[in-house]
């Protein structure tokens, strides 16, 4: 068996590298030489060193953006995460029903995000209207906006993974637990949440690199209004690749810097998180 494997590797393996080299490294390597150049086509790129990414860092509407983007994720990440770990914990208690409601919110994540950020931009203005303002009135409005939207459509999709953690716990820590007196809450302490930590590991990935990417949700929602106060990176960079001539090289500059800052979060994070794994 291991010399048949050996022996058809690179025959099964090489169309998926192949197709992952032409369609993301090449691409991802050309993107950075880039970010280094003035160019409008790729055939037309001048090298300029630094200097794109000396404008971008001096560009205030891209470090508003990002302050915006990284308070966004904090509460955005805190809020789908404690309100799906509450539904995981609700739904796990061996109700009739249970599995109706399970579908019921992870329906939200099937539908895409412009049709989503329309949606919500109906409903959340209707509110709104009430009071004499809109989602664009104020960056607060705008804000509160997208982290509703955000926490309505990823609940389902991170409960389903709690869920999954919270069935994984044998029932007889549980059943010992409470014969030996324990409350409810200590037991959520000391049992549930060290043995589900590798869904909690997968949650957080997966939100804080949603929340940081978000794009099309907030094009639909706000579109970066008022005064593009309420533009993430992605929108930022969006504008600046396509909104203003010239400023191509700038705008990839800004989507490598991007490209690092998340991944340098996210790699951060999760090192934090499986460390706690390991140690539980």
């Amino acid at each position: 068996m291991q010399k048949s494997i050996k022996k058809y590797f690179a025959l099964f393996a090489l169309p998926t590298i192949l197709a992952f080299t032409v369609i993301f490294i090449i691409p991802f390597l050309l993107g950075v030489y880039l970010s280094f150049t003035e160019f409008t086509t790729v055939n037309d790129a001048k090298w300029v060193g630094f200097s794109n990414y000396v404008k971008a860092f001096s560009n205030q509407e891209f470090l508003r953006a990002l302050w915006f983007t990284v308070k966004y994720t904090v509460v955005s990440v805190i809020s789908v995460n404690v309100f799906a770990f509450i539904f995981a914990m609700l739904l796990t208690r061996g109700k009739k029903g249970t599995n109706v409601f399970r579908t019921i919110f992870f329906m939200p994540n099937l539908i895409g995000g412009i049709v989503l950020g329309y949606i919500w931009q109906l409903i959340l203005n209707g509110i709104l209207f009430k009071f004499d303002v809109t989602l664009t009135s104020s960056a607060k409005y705008g804000f509160w906006g997208l982290v509703v939207l955000m926490t309505w459509q990823m609940i389902g999709y991170m409960m389903i993974i709690y869920i999954a953690g919270i069935q994984n716990i044998p029932k007889d820590l549980n059943e010992a637990a409470k014969i030996d007196g324990a409350s409810r809450f200590v037991i959520l302490r000391n049992i549930t949440i060290p043995l589900i930590m590798p869904s909690i590991t997968i949650c957080l990935f997966l939100t804080l690199s949603n929340s940081f990417k978000l794009f099309d949700q907030n094009l639909a929602l706000t579109a970066g209004a008022p005064s593009k106060q309420t533009s993430m990176l992605a929108l930022d960079i969006f504008n600046t690749f396509y909104g203003k001539t010239g400023m191509e090289g700038v705008g990839q500059a800004k989507a490598v810097i991007f490209f690092v800052l998340v991944a340098a979060i996210a790699l951060i994070q999760l090192v934090l998180t499986r460390r706690k794994e390991v140690e539980n």
